[in-house]
């Protein structure tokens, strides 16, 4: 009778430990198609492996502990906040950063979505009347479960602002998308300034040429514990772009522009360099205009 019931123990516990694998290799399943695809291409190496694997940042502490979260009603979205006061905004010196000089800038406190907009919440504005779909004939994650995660990319610049006027919140803008990514001690990526490597952020040299879940990567947290602002996807900002805007800009709350005709973007993609995803680099396109490794997230 003893050995009966030690048996049915460990078949008891032998069971629950399969099922909580399949379950995770089912929640996770999006990391598998990414290795079966890279085998297809003939890119799948031992490195790929383990830079995918370090994306999730198994056995880590997190550092970064948000001032306070909150969460938004119409998608889920938790949201962390960024207190009011002044920060660098920008690289160096006008005379050598000519699109990006450093000035300081004041800012009221705002809250920032911790990542960016997932398709799973992209269906849901769909599904609500709230939004358009995003551009599909050539989109291989909207509408596929196992990519629910992913940032919600093919959209224009009208669709994401249209997606968070629905959602009761705005894009972001430029100085406000800065400080959500560096804070207040000028760094140079939302970690510090130690270099980027593929347990930090999606870029060129994790080798998956390809966006992940928005909700990877979080030892590459901002100081405000805002995940994935350098690389994944570009990001839509509210301003217009120009150029040389920082040279007149306002020192409190700056908007952008009045007119214009591109957009501003943020955060370099999985398909930029160390340098590209530095959290001052500034990118533009024209609003009409939707792509693969574009997506954006919201502020309020």
């Amino acid at each position: 009778m003893k050995n009966k019931n030690s048996k049915k123990i460990f078949f008891g516990i032998l069971f629950l430990l399969l099922a909580l694998i399949l379950g995770v290799v089912a929640w996770n399943f999006d990391f598998i198609l990414s290795l079966v695809h890279a085998y297809q291409n003939g890119s799948l190496t031992v490195e790929r492996i383990r830079f995918d694997i370090a994306a999730f940042d198994l056995g880590q502490t997190l550092t970064v502990v948000p001032v306070a979260v909150q969460t938004s009603p119409p998608d889920g979205m938790t949201q962390v906040y960024v207190p009011e006061g002044k920060f660098i905004m920008g690289k160096g010196p006008q005379s050598q950063d000519k699109d990006s000089p450093a000035h300081v800038v004041y800012l009221d406190a705002f809250w920032m979505d911790q990542v960016e907009v997932t398709n799973a919440m992209y269906e849901k504005c769909v599904k609500a009347g709230g939004g358009s779909l995003p551009t599909i004939n050539f989109n291989p994650y909207y509408g596929r479960w196992v990519y629910r995660d992913y940032p919600v990319v093919y959209v224009t610049w009208f669709q994401a602002d249209q997606y968070c006027q629905w959602s009761g919140r705005r894009l972001p803008t430029e100085a406000e998308w800065e400080k959500a990514a560096r804070g207040s001690d000028r760094r140079t990526y939302p970690w510090g300034d130690a270099l980027p490597n593929p347990r930090l952020a999606n870029f060129d040299l994790g080798l998956r040429g390809e966006a992940a879940s928005s909700y990877r990567y979080p030892l590459g947290a901002s100081p405000y514990g805002v995940f994935n602002m350098a690389g994944n996807v570009r990001e839509w900002i509210a301003d217009w772009f120009t150029p040389d805007y920082y040279r007149n800009s306002p020192a409190e709350n700056p908007k952008g522009p009045a007119s214009g005709t591109e957009r501003s973007l943020r955060s370099g993609s999985y398909n930029e360099d160390q340098k590209e995803i530095a959290v001052y680099r500034r990118y533009s396109h024209f609003p009409q205009s939707p792509g693969l490794s574009r997506g954006f997230r919201c502020a309020q």
